[in-house]
């Protein structure tokens, strides 16, 4: 079974963020490996270690820093892809589903994982949006999943409880933080990751043509918070709070 794993290098979460000249996140520092993507790479690595095939991590962004595909190597991942484009810079959540199921498509693996959502991002879209692109199943916020067969068999969180879910492969599947415990980088794995394929790819290269991303003609500061107002209970302090209730139409 090959399995891709769908993954994001963001900017250092515990660094200090800022914005660029084009008011997009500054990403010229040191980028690692979504904490979020790193359950799903765990996952198919067990998965493949119990029925063979190949992990295969496939990511879109800036290709100057390969350190957080890297650390998915070290992991234990076969090989990374990146398509990396200037045009790509300020994509939506829908370019980047078209970047990502286009070379999932050229990849032609029986699963794809993927996070319910970037740290960066937080659309909580593009797994929908790249199992629509390829027609294959999807399903989203997987607690546990296991392969019988040709099907993935998924329990799923939602608002009313679990929901136990069996679709066909090939199919897209989103883990949420929890379904497993990714393991450590061993030195061995880190020494190895050094040597593994990253293929960077761009847009011609993988058949793929867009028009420029999103452009961000201004960012002002959100207003900083304002000191509440109190009431001194002087026996009247129920009706004002609930006359200031009401004013915020609270009630």
């Amino acid at each position: 079974m090959n399995i891709v794993v769908c993954a994001k290098q963001i900017p250092d979460p515990s660094a200090p963020q800022s914005l660029d000249a084009n008011h997009n996140l500054n990403r010229s520092g040191k980028l690692l490996l979504d904490e979020a993507d790193t359950y799903g790479v765990e996952m198919a690595l067990q998965l493949c270690e119990a029925s063979g095939g190949e992990v295969i991590v496939v990511s879109m962004g800036d290709a100057t820093d390969l350190t957080g595909l890297r650390t998915a190597l070290a992991m234990g991942a076969a090989r990374a892809i990146v398509v990396s484009d200037p045009i790509l810079r300020g994509a939506d959540a829908l370019d980047t589903a078209l970047v990502l199921s286009a070379v999932i498509s050229s990849v032609a693996p029986d699963l794809v994982l993927t996070a319910t959502e970037s740290s960066d991002g937080y659309t909580g879209t593009v797994p929908a949006q790249i199992a629509e692109l390829l027609g294959w199943p999807s399903v989203t916020f997987a607690k546990s999943l296991s392969i019988a067969g040709n099907q993935v068999n998924v329990s799923r969180q939602s608002e009313a409880g679990f929901d136990e879910v069996s679709v066909s492969l090939p199919a897209v599947v989103s883990v949420t933080a929890g379904v497993v415990e990714p393991r450590y980088a061993s030195f061995k794995g880190i020494m190895a990751a050094k040597s593994k394929s990253v293929e960077v790819k761009t847009l011609s290269e993988i058949g793929v043509a867009l028009v420029g991303g999103q452009a961000i003609n201004s960012v002002t500061d959100a207003p900083s918070r304002q000191a509440g107002e109190k009431f001194v209970d002087d026996g009247s302090a129920a009706d004002k709070i609930v006359a200031f209730l009401e004013s915020v139409k609270a009630l």
